[in-house]
């Protein structure tokens, strides 16, 4: 297993995994908050994506790190690269599944609202994620994934947990499939500062090849 896995807070990543193709794993991190000085940590998350991502990313070339991190138009390009992109979420520390349908549904609505998107349709489209959530227990170790395909504006989330089968449902709304992406992968907006901070440095590497 040695070089095959990465650790991400004491929890093993898969460097590759294969969905229509071979996804390599590009940057990875945690979800988590401050309170009294106590780091309390929620997720640990890995971003796979297409080695050809580095393609769409050519105008970055020489850039480090660092600036990468900090430069928003990059995530952008990142987000509406033509490449399949997978997001690995494992719980750290259990919570409701309503909770974290609640997490993600503010956060997409609020951007989707701030562009002038929030229509009935992505209401809908929304909604049914919620109701998703809604009923699962996010225990230590639950897996949820979002997968997107390349092409398509749509996204499909999974949940694996311990002793139930598991389940799945398909986001069909492009607004909201892309506002996910945004969430997690969104720059300075995205939810985990130390995950856009590793596709950074990851992806600066790569194009300086």
């Amino acid at each position: 297993m040695g070089n095959d896995v990465v650790m991400v807070d004491e929890i093993p990543f898969p460097q590759q995994i294969t969905t229509a193709k071979p996804l390599s794993l590009l940057g990875y991190g945690i979800t988590d908050i401050e309170i009294h000085f106590l780091q309390i940590k929620f997720t640990a998350i890995g971003v796979y994506l297409e080695p050809e991502i580095v393609g769409h990313l050519q105008q970055w070339k020489g850039k480090p790190g660092n600036v990468v991190a900090e430069d928003d138009d990059f995530f952008e390009a990142l987000i509406s690269a033509p490449v399949e992109k997978y997001l690995r979420i494992v719980v750290i520390k259990e919570i409701k599944g309503s909770q974290y349908g609640v997490q993600l549904e503010s956060s997409v609505r609020d951007r989707l609202a701030a562009d002038d998107k929030y229509e009935d349709e992505e209401e809908a489209a929304l909604e049914k994620v919620v109701e998703f959530f809604q009923s699962k227990y996010l225990k230590k170790d639950s897996i949820i994934t979002f997968h997107f395909p390349a092409t398509s504006g749509t996204a499909e989330i999974a949940f694996s947990t311990e002793g139930k089968e598991d389940s799945k449902i398909k986001v069909e709304n492009a607004n909201v499939v892309e506002t996910i992406k945004k969430w997690y992968l969104g720059g300075t907006r995205g939810v985990s500062p130390s995950t856009i901070t590793s596709l950074a440095n990851t992806l600066s590497a790569e194009l300086s090849k």
